[in-house]
């Protein structure tokens, strides 16, 4: 059964959003407090959190930090009343995996949920070995490294990587792009999120991101690997 953790405060929603999670067969741990969710984080395993970001004895960025220095691959679905695009690019930018603002349906809560643990549960090639220069991605442990040491990537990092390195020096449509990481399901972000995670990918994996040569743009098109890969 796959474990959640629920940082809300608000009595009435946490309540609600729990109760839905249940009924869809997750076990649920909540928290209402920036304390009480880190007792809890290293208390348990997660496969996922529900982060608010406004809570009474701090804020979700701060957690959010937090929980990725315990565990790089924690996923995380920011919860927030604050909708403004400078908010959702920081929690984007600082490892937030989606984001999603009040007020919102439940059921698109829970769809953005199972989108998440499918992309965690499944591997996104048969198990081998992509190799590009100093770039590899070993798809029997997930992992990614650069000049053998491994890069620290988010899920969804990971398939953006992957979904490059597959479709080296081809030029992949920014539509189509999104289409293959939510695995033919609506993307819950648009273009300009995409950037920011092309943005933070290219920070891992480019020697000098300001002119990268692994992901190139192709203006009016999309982006390009444009490396060639070795499969081993």
């Amino acid at each position: 059964m796959n474990k959640i953790l629920l940082v809300e405060d608000d009595e009435a929603l946490g309540l609600a959003i729990e109760f839905s999670l249940k009924n869809e067969g997750y076990e649920v741990v909540r928290a209402t407090s920036v304390k009480e969710a880190k007792h809890q984080f290293d208390q348990h395993t997660f496969d996922l959190v529900i982060l608010d970001i406004g809570l009474p004895d701090g804020n979700g960025y701060d957690l959010c930090l937090h929980f990725k220095q315990q565990k790089e691959s924690s996923v995380i679905i920011f919860l927030t009343a604050l909708d403004e695009e400078a908010n959702v690019v920081m929690g984007l930018e600082i490892g937030g995996d989606d984001y999603i603002t009040k007020p919102f349906r439940v059921k698109e809560l829970m769809s953005r949920v199972k989108v998440q643990m499918r992309k965690q549960g499944r591997l996104e090639a048969s198990s081998m070995i992509f190799a590009s220069e100093t770039v590899k991605i070993d798809t029997n442990l997930i992992k990614a490294y650069k000049n053998n040491e491994s890069i620290p990537l988010t899920n969804l990092e990971y398939k953006l990587l992957l979904t490059f390195m597959m479709n080296a020096h081809k030029v992949l449509k920014r539509d189509d792009i999104l289409m293959k990481i939510s695995e033919g399901e609506d993307a819950f972000f648009d273009e300009n999120t995409l950037s920011v995670y092309i943005k933070r990918l290219r920070g891992k994996v480019e020697d000098d991101p300001k002119n990268p040569q692994f992901i190139v743009t192709q203006r009016g098109l999309g982006y390009r690997w444009n490396k060639d890969v070795n499969r081993e």
